[in-house]
């Protein structure tokens, strides 16, 4: 079974567009483009990753919700199932449109989001179709086709921005290279903590079990 993962997308005045018609408050960009090399992780410690035009054809949104941080404590901003969140694969990427509610919690969002306090998105994903590339300094991984998005979220802070991190799981998942993990401790963070690890670990050949005794 695919693991889990989050993955950052930058909202800039390319591919995020504020906007209120007839009094709705409505957010639309990019959570991801094709074909544009991102580095996760720095020089030293991460890897590079392509996600492959028509990787998101197929992946199951038939329930994606819009939060916060990916926080579950925080109101759902949108969703798919309702129609007010729209996630559409295109020649660029996957796009976003987000029509919040008139509700506290969406028009604060709303606020934040236009005046440039929050700027930047991230989607919770499984893989379906993946190849690594270990020929170059770093591993090269190439995302073929997503199996599932699980969430979109608007956020301040992310995770693996912090070097403490992303340095301590990726060179725990060095250490495992080709080495056989138990994905319950995986995921409890006993070997390597949070959803930007199991990234890693992908990239760095790092092969889990599931419910390993």
């Amino acid at each position: 079974m695919s693991q889990k993962e989050i993955r950052l997308s930058s909202f800039s005045t390319e591919n995020l567009e504020i906007r209120q018609d007839d009094k709705k408050m409505i957010i639309e960009g990019y959570a991801a483009v094709y074909d544009d090399q991102t580095r996760i992780g720095n020089d030293a410690i991460g890897f590079n990753e392509v996600i492959e035009r028509g990787a998101f054809e197929g992946a199951k949104m038939n329930d994606v919700v819009m939060r916060y941080n990916h926080s579950d404590g925080f109101a759902i901003l949108a969703r798919t199932r309702n129609k007010s969140l729209v996630l559409t694969p295109d020649d660029k990427g996957l796009k976003v449109r987000a029509e919040l509610l008139d509700t506290t919690d969406g028009v604060d969002m709303y606020k934040r989001v236009k005046a440039g306090l929050i700027d930047k998105m991230s989607f919770a994903f499984t893989v379906a179709d993946q190849e690594i590339d270990q020929r170059g300094k770093l591993p090269l991984r190439h995302i073929k086709k997503f199996d599932r998005i699980f969430d979109v979220s608007v956020v301040d802070t992310p995770a693996y921005e912090s070097t403490d991190i992303y340095a301590r799981s990726l060179e725990l998942a060095k250490a495992w290279k080709g080495k056989t993990v138990d994905t319950e401790k995986l995921d409890s963070g006993s070997i390597m903590p949070n959803y930007y690890a199991r990234s890693w670990a992908i990239a760095y050949d790092v092969r889990k079990v599931e419910n390993a005794r």
